[in-house]
């Protein structure tokens, strides 16, 4: 059994978005590591995140092949592009594109749409 010491506090009747990436949905009885939001008064975003490395200190909340985005202290998100080799048959615009894909899909999953 579970003990929890902190202040018990029971928010009745919410919405809670999940972003996970362990899963598809939120399995019972499974503990998931991330930030939880209050957005307003009936409705928090959970956003797991991908297990830290040793000192890490902002949780990396989306791994892509082409960026990654870190949730910061101050609950801002800031994109990051993975290295890229620029060769002889690189495509600008190719790159760009993927690029512009994987953020959209990130971004998707950490705002809700209104």
């Amino acid at each position: 059994m579970k003990e929890y010491y902190l202040n018990s506090n029971t928010d009745i009747c919410v919405d809670v978005k999940t972003v996970l990436h362990s899963s598809k949905i939120a399995k019972i009885g499974k503990d998931y590591q991330g930030v939880l939001t209050r957005d307003n008064d009936d409705h928090y975003t959970f956003i797991e995140t991908i297990p830290p490395a040793t000192g890490k200190r902002n949780p990396q909340v989306f791994n892509g092949k082409f960026i990654t985005i870190t949730r910061m202290s101050d609950g801002t998100y800031r994109p990051n592009f993975k290295p890229v080799k620029i060769g002889a048959n690189f495509n600008v615009k190719a790159y760009a594109l993927c690029v512009y894909l994987e953020l959209n899909k990130a971004l998707k999953g950490l705002v809700e749409e209104e």
